[in-house]
C-alpha cells in the first residue's frame, strides 16, 4: 500500500475565519513558569523561579499514600466530593487551627489542588459581565479563570513601600460598582508574601457584608506565616455565610504533585461549585487522600517546624539577595521574595530574568506577569525560597557574580 509524506506542519486552522483560540483566553500563552524552568533546565541552572520544593514530605504521609494503594482504597473512582476521610480531616484543621465548625458532609468539597478549587469556583459563582476583584500582582491562574468564566477582572494593587506590601482600603473600596460580584482574596499572598492584618480583613469583610459581595479566599499558604498571623475571612462578623475559603495539602506538607485542595463554605456554596467541579476532573487523587487526612492530623509540632525551617531559609536567601544588589521585600508568609532590580542598574524584569541563568546560573521569575498594570511590576523579580538550604547557598553564591 503506497504511503504519503506527513505534511509540513503550518499555521493553525481557523474556522469560519476566526482564529482557533477563543477570544477569553487569547491572551494567555505559555505560562512563565514553563518558559522559566525549561531555561532552567536547558542551562543547569538552580531554579528558585517556580514555587516547588526539592525534597518530599513526611516519611510517614508517604508511606500513608503506599499503603492506600495496596489497601484498594481510592484506586477506583473516589465519592465526587471527596473520601470521607479527608472531609472530616479538613473540618478538624479548621476547627483546630481557625476555630471554625465546618460540616464535613455538605460543607467541603475536595478538588484537584487548589486551582481546580478556584476554578471551579469561578466558573459556578461569576456569571459573563461580573466583575471580579483580585490583589494585583495575583498568582496567574486567577486572570484565566476568570476570563473562562466571562467575568472581567479589576486589579486593585498592592504597592511596595517600606520594605512590605500594603493594600490600600480607599482603593478596594474604590473599586467596587454595582456590577461587582466577589472578591477573590489571597492571604497569605503570592507573591508579595504579604500576609493581611486582622484591621485590613475587618475591614474588606465590612465592605463584602455592606455590598453584598461573595468572598472566594485561597489560604493554600496558611501554615507559612513567619510574622502577624492568619486569620480566615470566613471568621469575621457576616462572613461565614458569603465566604468560600480555600486551601491545599501541597505547600503544606511538601507534595505539590499529588494535587489535593479542598473548598469549604456553606451548602449552598459547597454545592454550587461542586456543580461545576464535577465537569472539570470529576473526582482526582483517590489513594492520595486518604495520605493526606491523616498529614492533617500531624501533631502541631510538625506544622510549627515547617514554619520555622522556612523562616530561616527566608533569612538566608534574604541577606543573600541583599548582598547581591537587590532591593528585598522580605515577605510575612509563603515561600517567595520579591526584588527590585533597579540598585542593579536594570528595569525590564522579563529580560532581567531572560539573562539571569546565563549570567549566575539561577531562575528567578519577573513579577510583572503577576500584573495587568505591567509597568508597575516591570522592575521586580520574585524569588521562591522552599528548597533545600544546600541549594539556597550555593544560589547565593552564584548570585554575588551580578556584584563582580
Amino acid at each position: 500500500m503506497a504511503t504519503m509524506d506527513a505534511p509540513a506542519p503550518g499555521p493553525l486552522p481557523r474556522a469560519r475565519n476566526r482564529p482557533l483560540l477563543n477570544r477569553r483566553l487569547a491572551e494567555f500563552g505559555t505560562t512563565i513558569f514553563a518558559e522559566m524552568s525549561a531555561l532552567a533546565t536547558a542551562t543547569g541552572s538552580i531554579n528558585l523561579g517556580q514555587g516547588f520544593p526539592d525534597t518530599d514530605g513526611p516519611e510517614e504521609i508517604r508511606e500513608a499514600a503506599v499503603r492506600a494503594l495496596r489497601d484498594g482504597r481510592g484506586n477506583q473512582y473516589p465519592p465526587g466530593p471527596g473520601v470521607p476521610e479527608l472531609r472530616t480531616a479538613v473540618a478538624g484543621h479548621q476547627s483546630r487551627f481557625h476555630g471554625l465548625t465546618v460540616d464535613p458532609d455538605t460543607e467541603v468539597l475536595i478538588t484537584a489542588g487548589a486551582t481546580e478549587a478556584i476554578a471551579a469556583a469561578l466558573l459556578a459563582l461569576v456569571e459573563p459581565g461580573d466583575e471580579v476583584i483580585a490583589l494585583e500582582p495575583y498568582y496567574d491562574s486567577y486572570a484565566a479563570c476568570i476570563a473562562m468564566a466571562g467575568g472581567r477582572r479589576v486589579p486593585v494593587t498592592l504597592h511596595p513601600r517600606d520594605g512590605a506590601y500594603h493594600l490600600d482600603l480607599d482603593e478596594l473600596r474604590d473599586a467596587v460598582t454595582d456590577r461587582t460580584r466577589l472578591i477573590l482574596l489571597n492571604t497569605p499572598h503570592n507573591p508579595t508574601g504579604t500576609v493581611l492584618t486582622r484591621q485590613e480583613l475587618a475591614a474588606v469583610a465590612e465592605l463584602a457584608v455592606e455590598r453584598d459581595l461573595l468572598v472566594v479566599t485561597d489560604e493554600v499558604y496558611e501554615h507559612l506565616v513567619f510574622e502577624g498571623e492568619h486569620l480566615p475571612i470566613a471568621g469575621f462578623p457576616g462572613m461565614r455565610e458569603r465566604t468560600l475559603t480555600i486551601g491545599s495539602a501541597g505547600k503544606t506538607f511538601a507534595f505539590t504533585g499529588w494535587k489535593v485542595g479542598w473548598a469549604t463554605g456553606t451548602p449552598e456554596l459547597v454545592a454550587a461549585v461542586r456543580s461545576a467541579k464535577q465537569f472539570l476532573t470529576y473526582v482526582s487523587a483517590g489513594p492520595f487522600q486518604y495520605a493526606v487526612a491523616e498529614a492533617l492530623r500531624l501533631p502541631t509540632e510538625y506544622f510549627d517546624e515547617l514554619r520555622d525551617e522556612l523562616r530561616a531559609k527566608r533569612d538566608l536567601l534574604s541577606a543573600g539577595l541583599a548582598d547581591a544588589g537587590f532591593t528585598v521585600y522580605r515577605p510575612a508568609g509563603t515561600y517567595f521574595v520579591t526584588t527590585d532590580i533597579r540598585p542593579l542598574g536594570e528595569s525590564d524584569g522579563f529580560a532581567f530574568c531572560r539573562a539571569l541563568p546565563e549570567r549566575c546560573g539561577v531562575v528567578a521569575i519577573p513579577n510583572a506577569v503577576f500584573y495587568d498594570h505591567r509597568e508597575q511590576g516591570t522592575p521586580f523579580v520574585r524569588f521562591a525560597f522552599s528548597k533545600r538550604k544546600a541549594v539556597l547557598d550555593e544560589a547565593v553564591t552564584r548570585l554575588k557574580r551580578l556584584t563582580l
